[in-house]
């Protein structure tokens, strides 16, 4: 009979090789796209021919770049992902922070009502949302992009579990040493939750940079469109279909980015997840 660490060992490998086949799948669609990138325009793409070209070129960026104003896409959506980020830190930091160290009356019930917006999809927030704006007079500017996402119900919840896994003897040392609210905040509940913090602002910078919809509705001039709205312009170029490569090609400008940060930082980025407990 097969021994017990044969056994684990075939299963481990069995594992890796499932996880490889999947991971494999997943990035035929970023390699695929990466090498029509390259292709040459003139040279359409047929059944059986739908990788390399004849030739490579770097000619599908260069038109891209020509063709929609990236350098104004690229600063909008940093302004837009950042100014978010900084402003979802403090505010998930301070309620979580409320939710799990003080007791008051209706908590439980602000809470539910809270996590309550989880379940309301972004779409039927539209038109409140454009309503508001326009009211406010912010109507195409990057402010009105990044608004609504100021608070953040899962940041949170988030924020709130992982106060809530600091000891009570720590807060009451602190509390008996005369600390302050925002003392006790900043030298007791933060520090054990740094991955947590991590882990949400990758998770808010990966949504935010790829939100499509509600800058999409928000937005009529490049002066505060982001790069995935400036996208949209490659898929109406061709009188009967998308260009390919040229979309390919402004497609992989516009992911570029966080591509190249996951590669350079993901031992980082898999820890926080790690030691957040967010899968």
């Amino acid at each position: 009979m097969m021994s017990r660490k044969m056994k684990k060992r075939l299963t481990n490998w069995f594992l890796n090789l499932l996880t490889a086949a999947l991971g494999l799948t997943w990035a035929t669609v970023i390699i695929w796209g990466f090498v029509v990138s390259f292709r040459p325009e003139n040279e359409p793409l047929g059944r059986g021919d739908v990788w390399f070209g004849h030739t490579l070129t770097f000619a599908n960026y260069l038109k891209a770049w020509s063709l929609a104003p990236f350098g104004i896409y690229y600063r909008n959506t940093i302004v837009i992902v950042g100014m978010i980020l900084l402003v979802q830190l403090v505010t998930i930091t301070l309620a979580g922070f409320a939710f799990a160290h003080y007791k008051f009356w209706g908590k439980k019930w602000i809470f539910f009502f809270l996590l309550l917006q989880l379940m309301i999809p972004a779409a039927a927030l539209l038109v409140p949302n454009f309503s508001t704006i326009r009211q406010l007079g912010l109507f195409d500017t990057v402010f009105a992009v990044a608004l609504p996402y100021f608070g953040s119900a899962f940041g949170t919840f988030l924020m709130r579990q992982a106060f809530l896994e600091v000891p009570s003897d720590l807060v009451d040392a602190g509390i008996i040493d005369g600390c302050s609210w925002w003392q006790l905040l900043r030298h007791i509940y933060l520090p054990p939750a740094i991955p947590t913090l991590v882990a949400f602002a990758l998770s808010s910078v990966t949504w935010h940079w790829n939100e499509f919809l509600w800058p999409l509705v928000v937005t009529l001039t490049n002066r505060s469109r982001p790069l995935t709205i400036g996208l949209v312009r490659f898929t109406q170029l061709g009188e009967i279909g998308a260009r390919w490569p040229l979309l390919a090609a402004a497609t992989i400008t516009v992911i570029a980015p966080l591509f190249l940060a996951f590669l350079i930082f993901q031992r980082q980025f898999i820890q926080s997840f790690l030691h957040s407990g967010l899968k």
